[in-house]
């Protein structure tokens, strides 16, 4: 089970980046601005990620801290997915996280695929 939603949050982290960059590329512009925001948003979110959230983060969020980078990025996911025109791939993406998230917390699972301590 454990395996399954960790799985389950890998493809949502996959999600929210497709997302961001769908958004970048909907925006009003020239070709070279939504270029520019395609390759942008995705890459702030990884960044993001990349710096507080993920298992071999460089500055680890201690949970429930860590609640908010990830919010940040499955948040603003959401937000550019309704704004596209998508409000139900919107929903869904902040309703998977939110319980693959839970589920992980009941599993006794920290974010970055550990056992809590």
């Amino acid at each position: 089970m454990r395996a399954a939603n960790l799985l389950l949050r890998f493809v949502l982290e996959c999600c929210a980046l497709a997302g961001l960059a769908y958004a970048g590329w909907q925006a009003p512009g020239p070709v070279w601005v939504r270029l520019l925001l395609a390759i942008a948003l995705p890459l702030a979110a990884a960044v993001i990620w990349g710096q507080w959230v993920a298992p071999k983060a460089r500055k680890p969020v201690p949970d429930p801290l860590r609640l908010v980078p990830e919010w940040v990025v499955f948040g603003g996911a959401a937000v550019a997915l309704a704004v596209t025109g998508h409000p139900v791939l919107a929903a869904l993406l902040a309703v998977l996280a939110a319980a693959n998230r839970l589920v992980l917390h009941l599993l006794g699972t920290d974010t970055g695929g550990q056992a809590a301590v």
